[in-house]
């Protein structure tokens, strides 16, 4: 059978092992040129060698597109208006990252005039359904390869001896402990040690976090400003949102908040494990559910909270650009527009204490709360309001009694 003939490839790239082997196979293989794609969503240094390393290996054009804003304002932001978080303990940090790339991936291929485009993902994986999903979502005509589903190298061995083979320069070894993935989020390891759940993550393994126990022996605390649902400000200081969440992982950080040890459910049916360093999400998401606690109607609140694993589960499979998570959206971001006012937290050797919250767009009233005599609130209402919604439990008794 012959191999499609396709005019151009953008691959994501991240300069690993895995990417920088698939770079020169589609070369080989599609005998076509790979544009070589690449997101900062915050990795820093990781980003420093890609232009040389993908050129060397092949790539007609390289191209790093700074989405640290983008990234934060239109994908974190409006997911953690959700208070999305997957089995009740994972931030999704990697889950939210995939479509704002495959987004970016397919603008770039449209602008450079690719008909396919390519990632490095495995066939085991969340993130290939992630990334294609979102491809589709965007062109239904696209091409797109994944490479771990249709080559012949079957593990990290064969693809040293690929790139030994080819000469392409790599700093990888056969033995990797584990992988990572960073972002402004988050920086997630899986794989190599950590596959067995009962052993413990190695302590110099962490980077943005550190040892709750070696924290500093005093509280820090700070205020975060809420604006229309979204966090715009620290102690009073407005900020942009990546600006205000990188601020929030070095404070969270160095008072060792945001570590998580999660064995999760992946779409694909296997369960998998991962650790993950989230310290400004962290903050955040209590921050969030505190302000929401006095500017949320009881209902509204409520039914928002029935959604949580509804909307995680969207985002956790690859589902940001479906049109059922598109309607949670709307009506997320309506309730939103009276999450505002300011909340205070105290971050202390990995906990973080909500020590208090106010709003000009407050429902709590002090005149109805408060235990001392009142005349805003007649309490012998509440007689009649339990009998009522007690009729349905009497009559059940009554006729397992006959009475």
């Amino acid at each position: 059978m012959a191999e499609q003939k396709l005019k151009r490839i953008v691959l994501a790239y991240s300069g690993g092992l895995d990417t920088s082997v698939i770079l020169r196979w589609l070369i080989e293989r599609y005998q076509c040129p790979v544009a070589a794609f690449a997101a900062d969503l915050g990795q820093g240094e990781e980003l420093a060698p890609l232009e040389d390393k993908a050129k060397a290996t092949g790539a007609e054009s390289v191209h790093i597109v700074d989405l640290k804003e983008e990234f934060v304002r239109d994908y974190v932001f409006p997911m953690f208006r959700a208070n999305a978080i997957y089995e009740g303990a994972y931030l999704l940090g990697t889950s939210i990252a995939r479509p704002c790339i495959a987004k970016a991936q397919m603008d770039l291929a449209q602008k450079v005039g690719a008909d396919a485009v390519a990632h490095g993902a495995t066939g085991k994986g969340n993130d290939q359904v992630r990334f294609e999903l979102s491809y589709l979502a965007m062109d239904p005509n696209i091409t797109v390869i994944a490479p771990w589903r249709i080559w012949e190298m079957r593990s990290r061995s064969d693809l040293l001896s690929y790139c030994q083979e080819k000469g392409i320069a790599v700093t990888s070894t056969a033995e990797k402990p584990y992988s990572m993935d960073r972002n402004l989020l988050h920086l997630s390891f899986e794989g190599g040690i950590l596959e067995d759940p009962w052993a413990e993550p190695p302590e110099d393994m962490f980077i943005l976090t550190v040892d709750p126990r070696k924290a500093p022996d005093l509280p820090e605390e700070i205020t975060i400003g809420f604006r229309l649902g979204d966090p715009v400000a620290i102690d009073g200081n407005p900020l942009s949102p990546a600006e205000l969440l990188n601020r929030l992982n070095v404070i969270a950080g160095r008072n060792g908040v945001g570590r998580a040890d999660v064995v999760e459910n992946r779409y694909v049916g296997m369960k998998s494990r991962g650790v993950y360093e989230t310290p400004g999400g962290t903050a955040l998401h209590v921050a969030r559910r505190a302000m929401e606690s006095i500017t949320l109607d009881r209902e509204v609140q409520h039914l928002k909270d029935e959604w949580i694993p509804r909307y995680a589960a969207l985002v956790y499979n690859g589902y940001w650009f479906s049109p059922e998570r598109q309607m949670l959206q709307r009506a997320i971001d309506e309730a939103a527009c009276s999450v505002s006012g300011e909340v205070r937290l105290r971050l202390y050797k990995g906990n973080v204490t909500v020590t208090g919250r106010r709003s000009d767009e407050s429902l709590y009233d002090e005149r109805f709360a408060t235990f001392e005599e009142d005349k805003v609130y007649s309490q012998a209402d509440a007689g009649g309001f339990i009998r009522l919604n007690a009729l349905r439990l009497r009559i059940r008794s009554m006729m397992r009694c006959k009475v």
